[in-house]
Parts: structure tokens; C-alpha cells; sequence
């Protein structure tokens, strides 16, 4: 890799990384717990996933809202059109997809988070995560960004 190849790419990764600090999340009166997953990209179209759980009581049983989101970025030099889900896990249960999307992403910008989908559960796991991929049109699925909260554990 030549010197002007790493410099791209470690501008690249701190633009990103600068990106993901200064996310605006959807304000939740109560929101306990933000946490995101590392990024993982293909063909140029990278994606970091993030779970968002918001904790709240209905009579003496607690249950938190989870919702997935997405932040998603194009290096490439023109738009695409860019697919993405969304799965969930509560304690070693089985995945269950939340939801799923497509957005345009404008040449060598940022969009997000997106929210994937949003989701109530008793508070009965003591982890819930969500993974997310993305897709850009006619290309290949990234690997899975994964992202977890434990914030029911009592």
C-alpha cells in the first residue's frame, strides 16, 4: 500500500470515527443505554450499527423499547442506492429480524443513524443485541456490525 493509500485511509477512518462521536440519537425521555458496534463495510459503503434501549414500568413489570439504527457512509464516487436489516437477540435466544431499509447515500457522504426499527420486550434477557448489514445495489452483504445492551440487568 502506498503512503498516499494509507493516508486516505486513516483520513477515511478518523472522518468516520469523527462522524460516529457526534451522532444526534433520537432524544428518549428516559434513555438509559446507546451503545454501537465496530464499522464494517463492502465495495466502498461502510456501516456502523447502534442500539438504543429506553427503560419503563406498566404496573410492577419492566420493559425497555430497543431500537436499531444505522449509520451509513459511501466513499465511492457516486451515489448509491444502499439496502440494510436489522436482526435481534435476546440472551442466546434465536435472531429475529427487526426490520429492514433502503436509502440513497449521497457520493462520499454520511447519512444516520437511520432508525431500523423499534421494539418493545419485557425486560426478562440480560443482554439484548442487534447486528446490522448493508447492501449497496447489485453488490455483496457487509459483515454484521453488532451492537448490545444490558440495561434491564438488575
Amino acid at each position: 500500500m502506498t503512503k498516499t493509500a494509507r493516508t486516505v485511509k486513516r483520513t477515511g477512518a478518523l472522518v468516520a470515527a469523527a462522524a460516529a462521536a457526534a451522532l444526534a440519537f433520537p432524544a428518549q425521555a428516559h434513555a438509559a443505554a446507546v451503545a454501537c458496534g465496530g464499522g464494517v463495510s463492502t465495495q466502498n459503503i461502510g456501516a456502523r450499527g447502534c442500539i438504543s434501549a429506553e427503560r419503563w414500568k406498566n404496573g410492577g413489570v419492566f420493559w425497555h423499547d430497543i431500537t436499531a439504527h444505522a449509520l451509513i457512509t459511501n466513499s465511492r464516487s457516486h451515489a448509491s442506492w444502499v439496502e440494510y436489516e436489522a436482526y435481534l437477540q435476546a440472551g442466546s435466544g434465536d435472531w429475529t429480524k427487526m426490520g429492514s431499509g433502503r436509502t440513497i447515500v449521497q457520493r462520499r457522504s454520511t447519512v444516520g443513524p437511520i432508525e431500523i426499527a423499534s421494539k418493545s420486550r419485557v425486560c426478562d434477557t440480560v443482554k439484548v443485541t442487534i447486528r446490522v448489514h448493508v447492501r449497496p445495489a447489485g453488490g455483496a452483504w457487509s459483515n454484521w456490525s453488532s451492537a448490545a445492551t444490558s440495561q434491564c440487568q438488575t
